[in-house]
Order: structure tokens, then C-alpha cells, then sequence
């Protein structure tokens, strides 16, 4: 990442303007053409800098829930476990992590009330007891690269 890419990823921080051109807004803000804006968050998208762009929702606050949960998934079966887990349109994402608890994911319902039956249907599925850590408490940690 060179200096200009921090200075978006800084910006883009901060909240996303709501207007009819808002990357022109960005762009201009930051001193860039739109274009380069653009295919400055494409390159780190394709590069994996950044692993995604787009809107933070609080289900919460629009009556639905988020939990993250857990999977121990024997390494033979991650493939399949992966399969099995992501065609749930529930799930918002999925990491696999260097530990006895490889499988992490987050599970997004429209109903807090949902968050359980779908654990229960992923434990049917896969034969693995889903471990469910729900929110305690929300920080907000706002990354701040030096340029």
C-alpha cells in the first residue's frame, strides 16, 4: 500500500458519503479523478489488502440478529464442511483459523429467534456441534494507517 491507498482506506473509514455521486465525493476530497479511486479499490480487493468493501449493517437495530459461531472440523472434512456451512444464505462469512476451532463464521438472521434453528440445522448437516458466541458488548476500532 502505498500513501494514497491509506489516505482512501482512512477516508473511506470515516463513513460513506449519501449523495448521487458519492466515489466523484471521495475522489475529490482526497485530491484524485474518480477513475483512480476506482481502480485503486479494485487493485486492493483483487489483491486481497482489503477483503471487503461495502456497507456495516447493526442487524439489530433492524430486529434481526448476528452471532459468530464455531465449527472443530476434522481437516479431512473442511472442504465439505465449508460447502455445507456457506449454502446457508445466513452466514455473512466464513475464515478457517490455525486452531482446534478451525472453522469461524458469522450468521446474519432477519429474526434473533432464527439463530438457533439455523445452528441446529448446520449441526444436523454437518454432524458437528456448532459453538455459538453471541455479542456481549460492540467496540468500534477505527484503523487509521500513517500515510
Amino acid at each position: 500500500m502505498d500513501a494514497i491507498d491509506k489516505a482512501i482506506v482512512n477516508r473511506l473509514q470515516q463513513g460513506f458519503p449519501i449523495c448521487v455521486s458519492p466515489y466523484q465525493r471521495v475522489a475529490e476530497e482526497l485530491c484524485l479523478p474518480e477513475a483512480e479511486l476506482l481502480s485503486r479499490l479494485q487493485a486492493m480487493l483483487a489483491d486481497g489488502v482489503l477483503s471487503r468493501f461495502g456497507p456495516m449493517y447493526h442487524a439489530e437495530q433492524m430486529g434481526g440478529a448476528l452471532t459468530l459461531a464455531v465449527l472443530k472440523v476434522p481437516d479431512e472434512r473442511f472442504d465439505e464442511v465449508t460447502e455445507i456451512v456457506n449454502a446457508f444464505p445466513e452466514v455473512a462469512h466464513n475464515y478457517a483459523r490455525n486452531h482446534l476451532l478451525n472453522m469461524w463464521f458469522v450468521l446474519a438472521t432477519e429474526k434473533p429467534e432464527q439463530v438457533q434453528s439455523v445452528i441446529a440445522e448446520i449441526e444436523r448437516q454437518t454432524g458437528l456441534p456448532v459453538y455459538n458466541m453471541p455479542k456481549i458488548s460492540e467496540y468500534y476500532v477505527g484503523l487509521q494507517l500513517e500515510a
